[in-house]
């Protein structure tokens, strides 16, 4: 799932593409919206909140968008815009101007409600980690009121919004913690130094399209622990493991170093495990990412 700061590079750009410019062309191929007509109404600004895109129009309306897992938005030149994707099945929405056209692809969820109403939709999130209104004071203590893991904690974005299992694996190997360690055991210093340290790691990759927590952009050197079980920790020099975190269906697969992050997890048997999708044992489930 892309992550919040994929989210904000694409609010960027549909922002620059879009604001202060006039709609001319709108297709919103989604149950209950395919009437909307948004002709004539004017872009103020496109916005990320966490992993959510917020599209605010001079109407007072907002375009709602959500892209799950696999979702993008793709700008476009309106000129030459091709036949061939107007008629892509993935399509889920198109919005344009006498310049560019945003194409919505395989979004996860869209909405039209009015700009007043945001709230329905993203008022339950925690600080946004890549927002101007960051409060790391405030993310720290809804963190250390979990009543979850700090793994799980992490992606619960009602304590902070933005973070999903990339920057939660990587940032709690930098802080040599468990991610199966109970957030409100945590010392408050430590939850203070993993909200800074998940602040730093996405604020430095928001810019760039290929995001690196390691500080290297060489394929295969990006990550200390995401998508490397079975390969040597950069720390340690010990397997990198993958386990299941949380309760599912919610549950996410969780990388980490057992001898860097005080052992194996609750669920992980200590077999033999190969690099990801590699035929050696797995944790024996589908993972989702």
């Amino acid at each position: 799932m892309p992550e919040g700061d994929t989210v904000w590079r694409a609010a960027r750009r549909l922002n620059e593409a879009l604001a202060d410019e006039t709609i001319i062309g709108a297709d919103l191929r989604w149950p209950g919206l395919s009437t909307a007509d948004l002709r004539g109404m004017r872009t103020l600004e496109v916005v990320s909140r966490g992993k959510h895109l917020l599209h605010r129009l001079d109407a007072g309306l907002t375009l709602h968008s959500h892209l799950r897992m696999e979702g993008q938005w793709r700008v476009e030149t309106t000129e030459g815009l091709a036949n061939r994707k107007l008629a892509n099945p993935q399509l889920r929405a198109l919005v344009s101007t006498a310049r560019w056209t945003a194409l919505g692809v395989r979004l996860g969820h869209l909405h039209l409600l009015a700009t007043r109403d945001e709230g329905r939709l993203v008022g339950h999130l925690g600080p946004d980690v890549l927002g101007t209104d960051w409060d790391a004071a405030e993310a720290a203590g809804r963190l250390a009121a979990s009543m979850s893991t700090i793994g799980s904690a992490l992606l619960d974005q009602r304590n902070l919004a933005g973070v999903g299992t990339l920057y939660a694996s990587e940032t709690l190997f930098l802080e040599r913690l468990s991610p199966w360690h109970p957030a409100a055991s945590l010392a408050s210093a430590q939850v203070s130094q993993v909200v800074d340290r998940v602040h730093r790691l996405l604020n430095l990759n928001r810019h760039n399209v290929f995001r690196s927590t390691t500080g290297v952009h060489r394929h295969g050197m990006t990550t200390y622990v995401l998508g490397r079980s079975g390969r040597p920790c950069r720390r340690c020099g010990h397997a990198v493991r993958v386990s299941m975190l949380g309760v599912p269906p919610q549950d996410r697969a969780f990388f980490y170093c057992p001898t860097c992050q005080g052992g194996l997890a609750p669920g992980d048997d200590g077999h033999i495990q190969g690099p990801l999708g590699s035929s050696t044992r797995s944790p024996g489930r589908r993972r989702r990412l």
